[in-house]
């Protein structure tokens, strides 16, 4: 730290147009921070990984030994000033993807923003930002679903405390690919949190807007609407929550006219011992657009959990899950098995890291992906999944 404020007062005594109160700011600490999974799997039929085609709610045949690898990687610095005011400013990059680098961008810039709270006496938890973040992505793990996302560049706040309940808001433009510059998409999100109805339950609401800029008024989204509301309560380890979106689905940059999605989702854990638990996941979402593509999605994971000792475990999770057309009669389905022998920094099932050496088997029948373009036949398609693999997961 010597060496650090001796920098700062050269800078300071060398650069004039660096004033003292700029550099007031006392440097709090360096963080490292993220999330990964990466491993090796052998596939052994068809595919290495079970998915249904055309399915709504996210990985959801289960996750456990059915994704591929992929992380995000964090630095930050913390600053509080001589008003007692907390800073951060974070930088992070992730990559997920199996594909060549060239296909897909490679590490790509994921956030580059700057927050501050405790600046205003009365609302010390209120916390200002502004910059590239992730953004509003509420997610269900056990088919790793992010029912909402606006990762996106702009600003807001989250936690103004009314009063008993705290409100979040944000103004978010989608970014263009990855560059730079947003490609025209906005979002106004919401989220009003912190509501007890009594001891063990926490209700949650949300409301989006989405909308098109001059930039884009020649495309045909311009002047199409989107809007999100939803509902999240949790009690007792379990969580319900009810989502509806107009000329969306996930997110309001979605500007899709006359489509409309319906979701309910229900998951929490039960814990028989002290050793042995289940997790579990039952979800519906029903999506309706402007062509042939009306379908609802259901799906049932189940996740049992076993602890040996306070580093080794033992899961095995089962999923289920089935796409229904309504103007098509078909019928898309798909099943899988994961055994994974565990290795975790604790005994507890949320403990990383985790080193995972599992075995998958299902199989994925898909009586319509497509038509075929010569001969206007319906497409279909039967495969296979047994994949034997290693992967470590962590975050930090």
């Amino acid at each position: 730290m010597k060496t650090l404020n001796l920098i700062t007062a050269c800078i300071a005594m060398s650069t004039p147009f660096i004033s003292t109160a700029t550099l007031a700011a006392n440097v709090e600490g360096f963080n490292f921070t993220g999330y990964a999974r990466y491993g090796g799997a052998f596939q052994g039929d068809d595919e290495k990984l079970v998915t249904t085609a055309g399915a709504l709610n996210g990985n959801a045949t289960g996750r456990l030994g059915n994704e591929n690898n992929g992380g995000e990687f964090s630095l930050s610095r913390t600053f509080t000033n001589e008003q007692g005011a907390n800073w951060d400013v974070v930088v992070m990059f992730d990559h997920y993807s199996d594909e060549s680098w060239a296909e897909t961008g490679g590490v790509k810039l994921k956030k580059a923003y700057a927050s501050v709270t405790n600046f205003i006496a009365s609302q010390p938890e209120l916390r200002v930002w502004a910059g590239r973040d992730f953004h509003q992505r509420p997610q269900t793990d056990l088919n790793d679903y992010f029912w909402m996302t606006h990762d996106g560049q702009g600003g807001g706040f989250y936690n103004l405390d009314l009063g008993g309940v705290k409100l979040d808001m944000g103004g978010i433009a989608q970014v263009q690919g990855d560059m730079v510059g947003d490609n025209g998409r906005y979002g106004i999100t919401s989220k009003l949190h912190g509501i007890s109805l009594f001891d063990s339950a926490a209700l949650s609401f949300y409301a989006n807007y989405g909308f098109a800029s001059k930039k884009v008024e020649d495309e045909a989204f311009y002047d199409t609407k989107a809007y999100q509301l939803a509902a999240d309560l949790y009690m007792n380890g379990q969580q319900l929550l009810f989502r509806y979106s107009n000329n969306a689905k996930d997110s309001v940059f979605d500007l899709v006219e006359d489509e409309e999605a319906w979701l309910v989702s229900y998951n929490g854990v039960v814990n028989f011992s002290e050793r042995l638990g289940l997790q579990y996941l039952a979800a519906y979402q029903y999506l309706d657009v402007a062509d042939d593509n009306d379908r609802s999605n259901y799906n049932v994971i189940l996740r049992s959990t076993y602890a040996w000792d306070s580093m080794n475990s033992t899961w095995i999770e089962g999923g289920y899950n089935v796409v229904d057309y309504r103007h098509i009669d078909a019928k898309n389905s798909s099943w899988k098995v994961t055994f994974s022998q565990n290795i975790a920094i604790g005994s507890q099932t949320w403990a990383r890291p985790m080193l995972r050496f599992y075995t998958t088997v299902g199989r994925a029948d898909n009586e319509y992906i497509g038509f075929d373009s010569t001969t206007g036949d319906m497409q279909s398609s039967r495969l296979d999944t047994v994949t034997v693999g290693a992967m470590f997961e962590a975050w930090w």
